[in-house]
């Protein structure tokens, strides 16, 4: 079996933002109006001469247990058996439960005026059609061809590291394994697919 998921390392992301840029292109989000499927977020914690900043990459965490998945009325939400959680643009009717139900806040929505203006913005090679609520997909167009997502490629830090969790010989199963890559706060028992390496696992 495959079960992907992507092991992010708090430690060596410099806050570069080049999955940012990545993803849009590769996803044709509506960056024009503040709409990521990832986002990086840039804090300074400590205090003194121990203040330094950190930066949080955050996107859609391909639960094993999906709340979006549950509430959403039409089934355009829904996952492949390799774990990546999927929506179909042509099922989603623009309810937001989905938005509502993710304890990530991992949701944007693909309003009409996006739409209008993302042909404008990406040109002809623009693909969507229609409005629907959007999300990462882990560029799952990338991963059935063998590569891997558009984040995980151009990490300038190699922060991010993508593999298959039911592999145990995968460097981010082990990482997971041995307990070195954690998932993020699990408010809903929704078992995500995304862990992160923080300081505290690298002993400082």
């Amino acid at each position: 079996m495959t079960r992907y998921a992507m092991v992010i390392d708090l430690n060596t992301c410099v806050g570069c933002n080049a999955c940012m840029a990545a993803c849009t292109i590769e996803n044709q989000t509506p960056v024009w109006a503040g709409k990521f499927r990832t986002y990086v977020h840039d804090k300074e914690i400590g205090k003194g001469e121990f203040a330094h900043r950190r930066f949080f990459p955050r996107l859609c965490n391909h639960c094993a247990s999906p709340a979006c998945m549950k509430v959403c009325p039409t089934g355009a939400t829904y996952k492949k058996p390799n774990g990546i959680v999927m929506v179909d643009e042509e099922l989603c009717m623009g309810c937001r439960a989905c938005m509502m139900a993710c304890p990530y806040g991992a949701r944007l929505e693909y309003t009409y005026g996006d739409v209008t203006e993302g042909g404008g913005f990406y040109g002809e090679d623009f693909r969507r059609r229609s409005p629907s609520v959007d999300k990462c997909t882990f560029c799952d167009h990338r991963v059935e061809k063998g590569l891997p997502p558009a984040c995980v490629e151009t990490c300038v830090g190699s922060a991010r590291m993508f593999g298959n969790l039911d592999d145990p010989g995968d460097p981010v199963a082990q990482l997971v394994a041995s307990g070195v890559a954690r998932p993020p706060l699990d408010h809903l028992g929704t078992e995500p697919s995304v862990f992160y390496i923080d300081d505290l696992k690298r002993g400082r």
